[in-house]
C-alpha cells in the first residue's frame, strides 16, 4: 500500500477535490482509483469524500494500493543512493537492463526491484539503455510519479575520442534507421533532439564530455556524438573504439528533482564506474 500524506494549505475552506487536483496536483485518474479503495482518503484519520471540505491544517492521507508484478530475482545487486517513503534513487550498473524484455526475463533493474519493493509500484522515471550505467530514479507510488513527470533533470558523463575541446549544441533531428527496430540516426524527417556537451576532462587519448539534454530521444546521446564524428568509446552499435572498453562509456552521474512530498530540491551524484575512471587515469 503506497501512502502519500499531505498537509491542507488552503486559505480558505475548499472541496478535498478541488484540493487534490490544484494543490496537491493529484490526476483525476489516481482520485478515481482512491475513491475505489476502502478508506482510499482520510482526513485526520477519517475517510473522506472527494467533495467533503477540507481547511488548513488538515491531515489528508491517500492510500493507494500498489504491486510491483515483475519477477523477483533478490540475487541482483543495485546500490541505492537516496530513498524516502515515495522514491528511490539507485545507481544502476552497466549491462543491466531497466525493464524485462524477451531477451532479459529476470536479470533487470526491474526484477530487483520487484525483489525488495514487492508492495510498491515500478515507475521508472528516468529509464537508461543496459549499458549507460548511473543514477536512475523510481518512483513507488503513481502519486510520485505524476508529481515528478517531467521535473527530474540529468547530466550525463561520456567518453570519446580526443579532439573536442569547446562546448557545442548538436541540433539534429533523430529518426529510426530504416530496417532495424534498434538503430537510430539523423535524419531529415526525425523528431526534434537538442544534446549540449562541455569537455571537463581532456587527455591524449580520450575527453571526458559533460552532457544536458533538452529532448528525450532514443540513444540521443550516443546518435548526437556518432553524428559529429566523436562516437561513444566502446559504442559498437554507432562506430566507438571498442579495443580499450567493450561497453559504451555513458554514466548517468547527476541527478536533480523535487521531494514529491515536501517540495525540497534533491541534487544526487554518482561517480564515474571504474572501468570509466581507470581510462581517465591511464590516458593522462
Amino acid at each position: 500500500m503506497g501512502i502519500l500524506t499531505l498537509t491542507a494549505d488552503c486559505p480558505a475552506p475548499m472541496q478535498l477535490r478541488s484540493f487534490l487536483r490544484g494543490k496537491a496536483g493529484v490526476s483525476a485518474r489516481t482520485i478515481t482509483r482512491l475513491k475505489a479503495v476502502p478508506d482510499g482518503i482520510t482526513c485526520n484519520g477519517r475517510p473522506i469524500r472527494t467533495v467533503d471540505t477540507v481547511c488548513a491544517g488538515d491531515v489528508i492521507c491517500l492510500h493507494l494500493p500498489e504491486t510491483c508484478d515483475l519477477t523477483p530475482n533478490p540475487a541482483l545487486n543495485v546500490p541505492a543512493v537516496y530513498e524516502t517513503a515515495q522514491v528511490i534513487a539507485v545507481n544502476k550498473p552497466a549491462e543491466m537492463p531497466s525493464h524485462p524484455s524477451m531477451l532479459h526475463r529476470d536479470d533487470t533493474l526491474g526484477n530487483w526491484f520487484a525483489a525488495h519493493y514487492p508492495d510498491c509500484g515500478f515507475h521508472l522515471l528516468n529509464r537508461l539503455d543496459r549499458n549507460t550505467s548511473g543514477l536512475c530514479l523510481i518512483a513507488k507510488t503513481a502519486y510520485a510519479a505524476h508529481a515528478l513527470r517531467g521535473s527530474v533533470r540529468k547530466t550525463y558523463f561520456a567518453l570519446v575520442p580526443n579532439g573536442l575541446t569547446q562546448a557545442g549544441t548538436v541540433d539534429a533531428p533523430i529518426a529510426r534507421e530504416q530496417e532495424s527496430v534498434i538503430t537510430r540516426c539523423v535524419r531529415a524527417d526525425g523528431r526534434r533532439a537538442v544534446t549540449h556537451y562541455a569537455p571537463v576532462h581532456i587527455t591524449p587519448r580520450c575527453t571526458l564530455l559533460r552532457i544536458t539534454l533538452e529532448t528525450g530521444r532514443t540513444h540521443q546521446i550516443r546518435v548526437h556524438l556518432a553524428h559529429i564524428g566523436y562516437p561513444l568509446l566502446g559504442d559498437a552499435l554507432y562506430g566507438g573504439d571498442c579495443t580499450i572498453l567493450h561497453t559504451h562509456a555513458l554514466h548517468c552521474g547527476e541527478l536533480c528533482f523535487p521531494d514529491p512530498e515536501t517540495g525540497a530540491e534533491i541534487a544526487l551524484t554518482a561517480p564515474l564506474r571504474p572501468d570509466m575512471q581507470a581510462i581517465l587515469e591511464e590516458s593522462t
